[in-house]
């Protein structure tokens, strides 16, 4: 379970500061939001993974140098019948990842939309990445790379091409969220939450602000 054991540090090298942060996967419906969440935390991969009901809560750490950077995750549901609740969700995160699906045009269009909300909604300083996700199916590819890229330049996001199934990029686009992430960020502390995974919880308490100690 992510969240019980501590980060393995080499040549058991001392804890730094523990910098905690919200994060928030947001895209529509069967893009892999889930699946990706899913590798990132315990390094599994399921065909058919079950769609998300409300949202769920998920914790993973990374290590840089000395920080030990804490993701709470809120991976949410992609049906648009659960869009009203993405705010709630959304809301004091310091990181979002929108997911698409490399091979639906669509959910590329559904992904500007997410990023026009959280540009208008969400905190002003959050740390947005794009996804594309399912690039293991790029024979079947209907949104090409260059388009992407072009679009998360002009609006100064993250970006990268992601498979789920192979693990290719999903622990990097992590990584480089943490990395821009400011690690002297003096919010007030989110409430640490033992059990490191809970499935498909329809709602669970807010946690607001991103706390290093």
């Amino acid at each position: 379970m992510a969240g019980r054991s501590g980060p393995q540090r080499p040549n058991g090298a001392t804890q730094g500061k523990i910098c905690q942060f919200k994060l928030v996967l947001l895209g529509e419906s069967a893009v892999g939001k889930s699946s990706l969440v899913l590798r990132f935390v315990k390094g599994q991969f399921h065909e058919y993974q079950e769609s998300t009901i409300g949202a769920a809560f998920l914790t993973q750490t990374v290590c840089l140098d000395d920080t030990t950077v804490k993701f709470e995750i809120w991976d949410t549901a992609g049906q648009e019948r659960y869009h009203s609740l993405a705010p709630m969700y959304y809301r004091g995160a310091q990181a979002a990842i929108v997911v698409y699906d490399i091979t639906n045009q669509d959910t590329f269009g559904r992904a500007k939309n997410w990023v026009k909300e959280l540009q208008r909604q969400a905190s002003p300083n959050i740390v947005i990445a794009l996804a594309g996700n399912k690039s293991d199916l790029a024979q079947k590819r209907m949104v090409e790379y260059e388009e992407a890229q072009a679009y998360a330049e002009e609006n100064s996001l993250l970006f990268m091409e992601t498979s789920a199934k192979t693990a290719m990029n999903v622990n990097d686009i992590f990584l480089a969220i943490a990395k821009k992430l400011p690690k002297n960020e003096g919010g007030g502390p989110t409430p640490s939450r033992q059990g490191g995974v809970h499935v498909n919880s329809q709602q669970t308490q807010q946690s607001e602000g991103g706390c290093c100690k």
